[in-house]
């Protein structure tokens, strides 16, 4: 059985990424890319579908992981009867092959230690053909893929996986080094492991060191900037969702999508929360792959892309993998990329301008862009959209979608008027005071006092916490106070914000069965909308709460099961931890002292 979500770190060198247990398990990871077929699935079927575990033999405890200092550099420490070792792992972030490193330390005595490698590419069904080398390699080859792993330890294949059995004693260290190559291309020469350490050691020192963050927050923070960072696929600036797919928003539930790939919203709202904390070069490599990924016709924009810009994201399933504790169906692709979400414009011009306001330089071809959007936007802001949440129902004039719309327009004013950029304001003032009407006139239930989740609808919806955010309305206005009333009083679970109410008799709304956790992001809205209101001691205590749910290492995924107190869904989760940043500068903004 697969560790609990919360159980696991994460290791990445900026192209994919691995999560590694507690128990010195690395159950998920994809090479060479986020989105390629992975070499270890335990994490959504068996051992039998791929794993790398390293721990000592017999009984073990592991009383204490971290992360070295600033770096994803992952330290677990384990005790066993003989002594202690250290398990450090990490991915050193170069431009070439991708390669995972594991060092065993010595502390304390001599501990007999055990190694387990399962390799079985295109996520668990194909078993490689391996065989060993001179100075110690291993080497498995199957179809484009191949690996080789070097350590001096000495290596015997048993039952399709490669064993090893060796002790550790205090002072000592054993290194194994997996790296991913092309089957086609000789074996890569050897990585020096402490070399290698070393050198990521300091490329994450530095990086973190730009960082100009400084407040209450400043670990919870920087953590989740480290993690956001470490989601972002480096030789295209494309930023992923999550580095995991299927796991589910429900144990057992068939809510499970592929987040390995680059949603506008997600990574234009990191772009935001990086570059409020003083990270513009990665505004400028995200502006580059917008421009590359979205270049053609407006109306042709997708909601998502893959991390190299990548059109086609087809949905498959996978039915060899039994899924996450039984969730299934296992899923690669996601259908939900032709999906039309209004919204996304909304969220694209409204990074332009930020990071425009924060300093990144200015771009003819950027702008050039932004007008050209406007071209379809003008009309097409009046269709019926999925929304934000992808429904799988019917389409609908979703409150929130039109919201984003006005503010794609806003932000468009906004640029030419504060930067002295030439187009049609005259007109697109025109659009976003229609717009503005428009949402005032059907989106808002005055019966009720609350703005509902789509015109003639008398659902609420989570993401109307985002109203008073982006500016369309202030916190204080009568009816933002009404629909957070509303919301508070019919979406909260145990304190927390559920996107809407999908139950029995609202199955409807979104096309598939009931059943998800509360949805994170959201409730780190509602703190920022109650800081906004002057509500400042509940807007503390439920952010207390918040951080309380992230795992011992910082991380966090979309949502919680406050029944099992478990997190579930894709982890960790871009879109929660940036909320986590955005919301701590409101906070330190209106309710901290100074």
């Amino acid at each position: 059985m697969t560790a609990l979500i919360e159980d696991y770190g994460l290791i990445g060198d900026l192209q994919t990424a691995a999560l590694v247990s507690r128990h010195g398990c690395i159950d998920w990871l994809c090479l060479p890319r986020f989105d390629s077929g992975a070499v270890f699935a335990a994490l959504l079927g068996t051992r039998e579908n791929g794993h790398w575990t390293l721990q000592p033999k017999g009984e073990f405890r592991s009383p204490r992981r971290s992360y070295h200092g600033d770096t994803l550099v992952l330290e677990t420490d384990f005790e066993a009867p003989g002594g202690a070792v250290r398990l450090i792992d990490f991915m050193p972030p170069r431009d070439t092959r991708p390669d995972v490193v594991r060092i065993v330390q010595g502390l304390r005595g001599r501990v007999e230690m055990r190694m387990e490698l399962t390799i079985r590419f295109d996520y668990g069904s194909i078993v490689p053909w391996a065989r060993s080398l001179d100075g110690g390699t291993l080497l498995a080859i199957a179809g484009p893929d191949a690996v080789s792993l070097r350590t001096p330890v000495e290596l015997e294949g048993r039952n399709l996986s490669t064993h090893a059995s060796f002790t550790v004693a205090e002072g000592n260290r054993v290194p194994f080094v997996l790296t991913w190559f092309r089957s086609s291309e000789s074996a890569p020469s050897a990585l020096d492991a402490e070399t290698a350490l070393a050198e990521t050691v300091s490329y994450w020192d530095e990086w973190a060191g730009h960082c100009t963050h400084t407040g209450r927050w400043h670990d919870a923070v920087h953590r989740s900037l480290l993690t956001l960072k470490a989601l972002t696929y480096a030789p295209t600036g494309g930023i992923v969702a999550a580095p995991t797919t299927s796991l589910p928003e429900a144990l057992g539930g068939v809510r499970n999508w592929d987040y390995r790939y680059c949603w506008l919203r997600d990574a234009t709202l990191t772009l935001l929360a990086l570059v409020r904390a003083g990270y513009t070069q990665e505004a400028g490599a995200w502006r580059d792959w917008l421009l590359r990924a979205i270049a053609g016709s407006p109306e042709d924009v997708q909601i998502m892309y893959g991390v190299a810009g990548e059109r086609r994201l087809p949905e498959l399933e996978l039915p060899w993998l039994t899924g996450y504790e039984g969730s299934r169906p296992v899923r690669i692709g996601n259908g939900a990329s032709n999906q039309l979400q209004l919204d996304v414009y909304g969220e694209v011009v409204e990074a332009l301008y930020r990071a425009r306001a924060r300093g990144l330089e200015a771009s003819d071809d950027a702008w050039a862009l932004t007008k050209k959007i406007f071209d379809w936007l003008e009309s097409g802001w009046r269709q019926e959209d999925e929304g934000i949440w992808e429904v799988r129902g019917p389409r609908r004039h979703f409150t929130h979608s039109k919201v984003m719309a006005w503010v794609a327009f806003d932000r468009a004013v906004k640029t030419i008027e504060r930067f002295g950029r030439e187009g049609p304001v005259d007109r697109w003032r025109v659009t976003r005071d229609a717009i503005r009407a428009d949402v005032l006139r059907s989106g808002y239930d005055a019966e009720r006092g609350t703005f509902v989740q789509s015109y003639g609808s008398d659902r609420l919806d989570a993401s109307l916490l985002l109203i008073p955010l982006v500016g369309f309305l202030p916190a204080t206005d009568p009816r933002v106070v009404g629909t957070v009333q509303a919301i508070e009083r019919d979406l909260l679970r145990d304190g927390f914000v559920e996107r809407y109410r999908a139950d029995e008799e609202n199955v409807d709304v979104d096309g598939l069965p009931p059943g998800e956790g509360v949805f994170l992001p959201c409730s780190f809205w509602l703190v920022a909308v109650l800081a906004q209101q002057g509500r400042r001691d509940e807007a503390l205590e439920l952010y207390d709460r918040l951080l309380s749910l992230r795992n011992d290492l910082g991380l966090i995924s979309e949502e919680y099961d406050p029944e099992r107190r478990r997190l579930v869904g894709n982890f960790p989760q871009a879109f929660t931890h940036l909320a986590l940043v955005e919301t701590a500068f409101t906070l330190e903004r209106l309710c901290v002292k100074r």
